[in-house]
């Protein structure tokens, strides 16, 4: 069983009297440890899709089930409880809150969990030991440099030891030496703690990192490949069901 698992995933708004529908009847699976690049042009439902999956939002309709159980029918409740333990979000503006040192901003979501000050204190520590920026644990956000803050939002993205992380451009905001250290820094993620990163991006060259790149268009799945020299592509790549 893969471990996200859409089956017809729509989600539709009003605008007035037009309904808009970023996402059509979509299926998808994405196994564990994949590292999956969505691309596509503005509106195609790249950042529907991950919000979708992070708990974000819900679907209009079809079903999401993520680990076995459909998220779609959660409480809010334990929705936010099933996403203090399943997601980690890394956003392209980074999102850190500018009154609080690295260390601080890092420690965010340890506080939704039943943890010692010494358990949060080492599982911090742990997080900027592993993206290199525990050096600037005391620094505010002001105080770094585009690259050293989205070090920190990657930090506190996996902080927790969520089992998905999902990245919404996290290069978009970056010079190219910065993208290819924070790139690099996402695949060693993925690669060496076994986690499942689902990345929007409009930047093919941040796709060689991914092991597969699916494109959307119009909420519809166009086609797939593996884009690492290490993962070949699968035999069903270009099927509307693909499997990441």
């Amino acid at each position: 069983m893969a471990l996200i698992e859409c089956r017809r995933l729509t989600k539709t708004y009003q605008s007035g009297n037009t309904t808009i529908t970023p996402l059509d009847a979509l299926d998808l699976d994405i196994e564990t440890g994949s590292f999956l690049a969505l691309m596509g042009p503005s509106g195609s439902g790249k950042t529907t899709l991950l919000n979708l999956i992070a708990g974000i939002d819900r679907p209009t309709s079809g079903t999401l089930r993520i680990d076995g159980e459909d998220i779609a029918t959660l409480s809010r409740t334990r929705l936010a409880r099933w996403r203090s333990d399943y997601i980690g979000y890394v956003f392209q503006l980074y999102n850190l809150v500018p009154v609080l040192t690295a260390y601080e901003n890092v420690e965010l979501p340890l506080l939704l969990h039943k943890l010692s000050r010494r358990e949060r204190h080492d599982q911090v520590q742990t997080a900027l030991d592993l993206v290199g920026i525990a050096d600037r644990h005391d620094h505010y956000p002001r105080q770094l440099s585009g690259g050293q803050e989205q070090r920190v939002a990657i930090a506190r993205a996996i902080v927790a030891d969520p089992k998905i992380i999902v990245a919404d451009e996290p290069t978009g905001d970056l010079d190219q030496e910065s993208a290819v250290a924070v790139m690099e820094l996402l695949q060693e993620i993925n690669e060496s703690l076994n986690r499942t990163l689902i990345m929007v991006t409009h930047d093919v060259s941040t796709t060689q990192y991914a092991k597969r790149t699916l494109h959307l268009h119009k909420g519809k799945l166009l086609e797939s490949q593996a884009e690492t020299l290490t993962t070949r592509s699968s035999p069903d790549a270009g099927s509307d069901r693909a499997h990441a």
